[in-house]
């Protein structure tokens, strides 16, 4: 791999784990000075390898000079050699020498102590997700801006609050215990959902963006799995649910980046590994007493990776979201289960049903009634359609939306 493309990728791969391992090391307090080391340490790979060229083993020498810049900075520190040193030197067995574990073991456990420092309830969803991207994932700021549809400035501004919000509540970066696992699981596992729904759910063009969201979140729920504390069966479900979803992400656009509805996917574009290992994780899921959300939901999509129209699938759909509006009512869950209602009881049932949500705010309430009514009532069809043509903003959504409309008239 040449240069130009191997800093980038690495910087998205080991930039994340060296500021884990350093904020582990330093607390959040000094948040700031672990990514400045890092960054420190990208900027001397950007140097010498222009002169050098690349050395033999990339991320061996990232960790080497990063550990070098660590210790440097130790040293001529009066506030670290004073205070921090001592308390890291006590408890790194009283070693001669600080030393910056850059292990897969340590690198793990720094991630997972993160995962449960970022997630954390005293800043907003929106920042905690910011917050993850830029610490958890090594994303840019300009990536984040991308990925919320916002300018740079309110990114910056909002990821710089989030870490203030955090040394002011001094929360401290630490291996989670069983307790604060049981107190901020929950915590946690939304914001990756919402980090996952955040690439899934994009109305950004930029495919690749999207997908790399969508990646992280699978991967940090990944690093729960692997650590036997948090191996639990929510966040089995949880990665379910993102394996299903993430198996037909190459199916819910054409090359024009219009959007394909369900029935008309190309089933031979969805991803068959996806699916098979979003099964396994359902089944790790089953295990215990306590049924989530994150176990209804992957329930459906596993549903929707058949895609044969049978009864016996949308009538499990159904029921499924019947159980899911129970457990935790959402609107967006109620307006997605008319769809199920639809294909069992018929189009008159779900256009009453769908009509009582009055979600006159979402273009999607809209395109579900112009669909409903599509062949009932053709006239009130557009009509909805042309709604929804007022209030979206996604030019992919458009697009779709004009063609329905013109297939009708």
């Amino acid at each position: 791999m040449e240069q130009s493309q191997l800093l980038p990728n690495l910087f998205r791969t080991e930039y994340r784990k060296i500021v884990s391992v350093l904020c582990y090391l330093f607390g959040i307090e000094n948040i700031e000075i672990a990514e400045d080391i890092t960054s420190d340490t990208f900027l001397a790979a950007t140097e010498t390898w222009s002169i050098k060229g690349i050395p033999e083993n990339p991320t061996a020498w990232l960790y080497t000079v990063a550990k070098n810049k660590t210790k440097n900075y130790l040293k001529r520190n009066a506030l670290f050699e004073q205070k921090l040193s001592v308390e890291i030197k006590h408890t790194a067995n009283k070693s001669e020498e600080i030393d910056i574990d850059l292990s897969n073991k340590n690198i793990n456990d720094s991630q997972l102590a993160m995962i449960f420092t970022v997630c954390n309830p005293v800043n907003s969803g929106e920042a905690q997700i910011a917050l993850a991207l830029n610490l958890l994932c090594g994303f840019g700021i300009q990536e984040i801006s991308d990925a919320f549809l916002t300018n740079k400035e309110v990114i910056y501004k909002r990821i710089n609050r989030a870490k203030e919000k955090l040394k002011e509540a001094n929360i401290k970066i630490e291996q989670p215990t069983i307790s604060e696992i049981n107190n901020r699981l929950e915590t946690v596992l939304t914001t990756l959902y919402l980090l996952f729904s955040e690439g899934y759910y994009s109305t950004s063009q930029n495919t690749i963006l999207r997908k790399d969201l969508c990646a992280e979140a699978m991967r940090l729920t990944f690093l729960l799995i692997e650590n036997p504390t948090t191996n639990l069966p929510a966040v089995n479900a949880l990665l379910s649910l993102m394996c299903f979803h993430s198996s037909r992400f190459d199916a819910r656009t054409n090359e024009n980046g219009e959007t394909i509805l369900y029935q008309d996917q190309d089933e031979s574009l969805w991803n068959q590994e996806l699916i098979e290992k979003g099964q396994f994780y359902l089944v790790q899921a089953s295990t215990g007493n306590k049924l989530s959300k994150y176990h209804l939901e992957a329930s459906i999509a596993y549903w929707h990776t058949q895609k044969e129209d049978t009864p016996e699938k949308w009538q499990n759909i159904l029921q499924l979201y019947n159980h899911l509006l129970i457990l935790e009512y959402s609107p967006i869950a109620a307006l997605n289960r008319t769809f199920a209602l639809a294909k069992t009881n018929g189009k008159q049932a779900a256009i009453i049903e769908a009509e009582k949500l009055n979600l006159t705010e979402n273009p999607f309430y809209y395109s579900l009634l112009g669909n409903l009514y599509t062949d009932i009532d053709n006239t009130k069809a557009i009509q909805n359609f042309e709604k929804a043509l007022k209030i979206t903003n996604s030019p992919a959504d458009k697009t779709t939306i004009l063609k329905n409309i013109s297939l009708i008239k």
